[in-house]
């Protein structure tokens, strides 16, 4: 009964925010060679994995953005998050201008995996239940290439 409770406070949360309930996170942009309409993050859980971007990747991500990736595993699941190695965010000491962020759970509070910028991919990394929370960060200034990045599901161990 706990569980359905927590998963309808999550998916409340969620669709708030998703819905524009919240200023920053839910920005459409529109691309200047397609023209075509791109959701800044998402909430997700696709049972065989996914796919998602930063805005306008490969090409420079546009600046004063935050965009919320949540990926969902089915119960007893965990997560297995890639990062491709065409990878490329602002590098700055402690990541503290354009970065991204990934927590072990749902929200903004979850615990913190790691703070992520530069040339260098990320790591593989593991959610230990079946959340993540993915917050792509960037400031007003030095834009760059941004990330790509998939997911696939595994048994809970």
């Amino acid at each position: 009964m706990l569980a359905k409770s927590f998963t309808k406070i999550v998916a409340s949360l969620i669709i708030l925010h998703l819905s524009g309930a919240t200023k920053k996170g839910t920005d459409k942009q529109t691309t200047s060679e397609t023209q075509k309409s791109v959701q800044c993050g998402t909430w997700t859980k696709h049972a065989e994995g996914g796919i998602f971007t930063s805005p306008n990747y490969p090409s420079k991500y546009p600046p004063d953005r935050e965009c919320i990736y949540i990926i969902e595993a089915a119960p007893r699941q965990c997560i297995e998050l890639y990062f491709d190695e065409k990878y490329s965010i602002e590098p700055s000491w402690e990541c503290k201008f354009d970065h991204i962020e990934v927590r072990d759970g749902p929200f903004g509070f979850s615990p913190i995996i790691g703070r992520f910028c530069g040339q260098q991919n990320p790591p593989v990394i593991k959610s230990s239940g079946r959340f993540l929370w993915i917050k792509f960060f960037a400031d007003g200034e030095l834009e760059s290439m941004g990330f790509s990045a998939r997911y696939n599901f595994t048994p809970e161990s």
